[in-house]
């Protein structure tokens, strides 16, 4: 995943990082090491106070993250044969420093894996959602992997491409990843992200790089693309203009297909369907082992043929009195109403956890 890179996670800090009165962000990275001394495992966490001062804060342990959906993904930086070690390991410290934290946002297990199972087990632990990934092996070429795709998406490759012939329009493809051409790129997609988020009559989509530092994150990335997660941009051009464009990194041998943007304009034209098809021909060429349309179950990611990879977020609270309190407080503070105020329903709670 782009998002457990040391790049991503280091550029997360800088940006997302929060040092302010009302919320301060703690480093709280752990490692774990085998009886040989190799490293096993990363829990990239950070410790967040709300407020960031006082005996009233709350304490949340969270793997880095807690951005706009720019992390798709969060969770241990491990191997899957090691998943079930480094879970049991991270938990039982945790457990044994269980006065320093109130509650942990555990995500990123995979669904029916080992140490899925464990947490399953572990008191005081509750999963919340499943978020499924979408994953789509590769063949050795173009022409096998659209001969055994399902009717539905053959025709969709069929219309978007004959749609624009149709209409006198060619396209050109660009694979965008040099550190000279891509702040120009990281721009264009910027725009068409933005336009196609505010385009009426289509399916809502959020503007998830409106943000300020969002956007410099993003543009931090594309400064330095030789460095894992190796950022790429895919547009398809027209008539000399780019008219759609999506966001790739490239992990070794698999493609990881990020967030995209659109002309609303040529949306009758099926473009950003054009765009994964080109993005997966390109893999191809490239001999990747696969292609990951990133989380989501909607039709646009498992008509390719996707294979579902299901990540669980569960809840685990501190076995303190303080973590019991804190955590349904701030339950509770979520289903107030606008009568009541902060400081008299966490006043009400601890009576009552007294």
């Amino acid at each position: 995943m782009p998002f457990t890179t040391l790049r991503w996670l280091a550029l997360w800090w800088q940006y997302f990082g929060e040092q302010r009165a009302l919320i301060r962000d703690e480093f709280f990275l752990h490692s774990l090491r085998d009886a040989r001394g190799r490293l096993v495992a990363i829990a990239p966490l950070m410790l967040t106070a709300r407020p960031g001062l006082g005996p009233l804060r709350s304490r949340r342990l969270a793997f880095f993250g807690s951005d706009r959906n720019m992390t798709e993904l969060r969770g241990l930086l491990c191997h899957p044969d090691a998943e079930a070690e480094a879970v049991d390991a991270l938990l039982g410290y945790l457990l044994s420093r269980k006065r320093e934290w109130d509650w942990f946002i555990w995500s990123g297990v995979r669904q029916g894996s080992p140490a899925h199972a464990s947490l399953s087990k572990t008191e005081g632990f509750n999963w919340q959602y499943e978020i499924p990934d979408c994953v789509v092996p590769l063949p050795s070429s173009w022409q096998e992997f659209r001969s055994t795709r399902n009717r539905n998406i053959k025709e969709s490759l069929r219309k978007c491409y004959n749609s624009l012939k149709r209409d006198g329009h060619t396209f050109r493809f660009n694979v965008v990843n040099s550190a000279p051409a891509l702040p120009g790129a990281v721009e264009r997609f910027l725009a068409l992200h933005s336009a196609r988020a505010k385009a009426p009559g289509l399916f809502p989509h959020a503007d998830v790089f409106v943000s300020e530092r969002a956007q410099a994150f993003l543009s931090a990335l594309a400064n330095q693309p030789q460095q894992s997660p190796h950022l790429h941009v895919f547009e398809l051009e027209i008539g000399g203009r780019v008219v759609a464009s999506r966001l790739g990194f490239l992990l070794g041998d698999e493609l990881y297909l990020y967030f995209s943007g659109f002309d609303p304009n040529w949306a009758r034209y099926s473009v950003m369907t054009t765009v994964v098809a080109e993005s997966i021909k390109w893999a191809i060429e490239r001999r990747c082992r696969l292609v990951n349309l990133s989380p989501g179950s909607d039709v646009s990611k498992t008509r390719w043929g996707a294979a579902i990879v299901s990540y669980a977020s569960g809840v685990l609270v501190s076995p303190t009195r303080r973590g019991r309190f804190t955590f349904d407080a701030l339950h509770e503070l979520d289903q107030a109403g606008s009568g009541a105020t902060v400081l008299g329903r966490m006043l009400a709670l601890a009576r009552r956890h007294v």
